[in-house]
């Protein structure tokens, strides 16, 4: 047996990977989920910041969960990170709702 054999054949097979096939969202629903107009979710897609893709027709979008939730993330991450810089001011006596 060649040095380092039994090594590999103690190793795990790799899991075939599967196909990743998250649910689409349509524009709408994103919307009401961020709870935010139209137009911020338009210039969302359009600064790429938001990842869409564009089925059939012109006005045919759709986000996946997985990249909404990669972008709420992101937004996590930086707000952290403004907040640990002191970058943030948070208005006092007002509701956003």
């Amino acid at each position: 047996m060649p040095k380092g054999s039994k090594d590999i054949e103690a190793m795990p097979a790799p899991e075939p990977q599967k196909p990743r096939f998250a649910h689409l969202l349509t524009l709408s629903q994103v919307k009401d989920i961020l709870n935010v107009g139209m137009p911020t979710i338009y210039a969302l897609l359009s600064s790429g910041e938001l990842r869409g893709l564009q089925l059939g027709g012109r006005r045919m979008w759709r986000v996946s969960e997985d990249d909404l939730a990669d972008y709420l993330e992101r937004c996590y991450q930086e707000t952290q990170e403004r907040i640990a810089a002191g970058n943030v001011e948070v208005p006092t006596g007002q509701d956003d709702g």
